[in-house]
């Protein structure tokens, strides 16, 4: 009994470490990639405000 619960522990330990780090790898990389949101809001708020004007101007 005592034998075949390292040898879950010896085998299942290093492969769960693996997907951790898998996972953490793949979830850093995505997050890396995306502009912070201040960034993100403030372009938004330009470009809304371009199209005002822009239609402003087209409808007077």
């Amino acid at each position: 009994m005592r034998g075949e619960i390292w040898s879950i522990v010896i085998i299942g330990g290093p492969i769960l470490l693996a997907l951790v780090l898998l996972y953490a790898l793949l979830r850093n990389r995505t997050q890396r990639n995306q502009p912070p949101m201040d960034v993100t809001e403030r372009g938004t708020r330009e470009l809304r405000e371009q199209l005002d004007r822009d239609d402003k101007q087209g409808g007077s």
